[in-house]
């Protein structure tokens, strides 16, 4: 028999007075996809243009807030449709598409923290290798492992989940994550089981070897007071993105697939939290505390705001 899941259309019944506040929604969401485009985009775009940014950790950098505008962009679109819509749905097939798209960005999230603290355990711990070992070549296989590697963990379960048939066509939320599977008549524990292999692959892992590099790097560091400033100028910036995206995450994967009831406004305010915070969040940090970064902002604020 035919599956016409596929083509079934939900109702997304996660937002908080939309017909009172659909407008206000409107401004803030906008305003924020706007200022992450902006912000990410003015980060490619320096280190694009400027020679001395061309280093393995300005093009993870750089990575990253592409990330950012991609992650951002499966998610505004619709959210922004919503708050001027009389009624809020969404194709099973669109929100499957946005499920995929949403893990699969926030795996290669991860994947290219860890890269960055592998780059600057190597830079750190093992200088006099460093240009050997984050060669172009392996920079450029890093990037590519980064985004590759969480699109084949996640398509496994997007091909199945797409011929599973649903019965509920009410969804408690705003954007398909994690709750999409109380959609479906019947459970899979196999799905359930080959999910947590995957958090486990993209996001346990990856926290774990992160530290471990974190904690050698502050322990050769503490040796040198010129080595401890570098650890803390270069470190402290992903530690803050690491720490960030991980309790969304754990909580966005974890919390919202166990039974555990929460009111409509606590899931709307989190959800919101989730994908305004992290996307704005990697331009702000880095632009503030990376040094260069921070020197071309200030250049090209200048070549603005000079009289003429």
């Amino acid at each position: 028999m035919e599956n016409k899941s596929s083509a079934s259309y939900i109702t997304v019944d996660g937002y908080v007075e939309v017909q009172k506040y659909g407008s206000f929604y409107f401004v803030l969401m906008i305003s924020a996809y706007v200022l992450i485009l902006f912000s990410n985009s003015l980060i490619v775009y320096l280190i694009w243009i400027h020679p001395n940014l061309h280093e393995p950790m300005y093009i993870f950098i750089a990575a990253l807030s592409v990330n950012s505008i991609l992650y951002s962009s499966t998610i505004y679109p619709k959210l922004l449709i919503d708050f001027l819509s009389e009624t809020q749905v969404v194709s099973y097939a669109g929100c499957l598409f946005q499920w995929f798209t949403y893990y699969n960005l926030g795996g290669s999230e991860f994947m290219l923290l860890t890269a960055m603290a592998y780059d600057r355990y190597v830079s750190i711990c093992k200088p006099l290798k460093y240009a050997t070992i984050m060669s172009r070549r392996n920079v450029i296989v890093l990037v590519a492992f980064a985004w590759l590697f969480p699109l084949c963990q996640t398509i496994v379960p997007l091909c199945l989940n797409a011929k599973r048939k649903i019965c509920h066509f009410i969804f408690k939320g705003i954007i398909c994550n994690s709750t999409v599977y109380k959609l479906y008549c019947v459970g899979s524990t196999a799905l359930t089981i080959y999910g947590l292999i995957v958090f486990a692959n993209l996001v346990i892992l990856p926290v774990l070897f992160i530290l471990y590099t974190y904690s050698k790097i502050f322990f050769i560091a503490r040796r040198s007071g010129e080595m401890r400033r570098k650890a803390i100028e270069t470190c402290l910036p992903h530690l803050v993105i690491l720490i960030n995206f991980t309790v969304f995450s754990a909580y966005d994967v974890l919390l919202l697939r166990i039974e555990t009831e929460y009111t409509k406004t606590v899931r709307f305010i989190v959800t919101l939290q989730i994908i305004m915070y992290h996307p704005l969040f990697n331009p702000i940090i880095y632009g503030l505390k990376m040094k260069e970064i921070n020197k071309h902002i200030k250049t090209l604020l200048c070549l603005f705001i000079k009289p003429k």
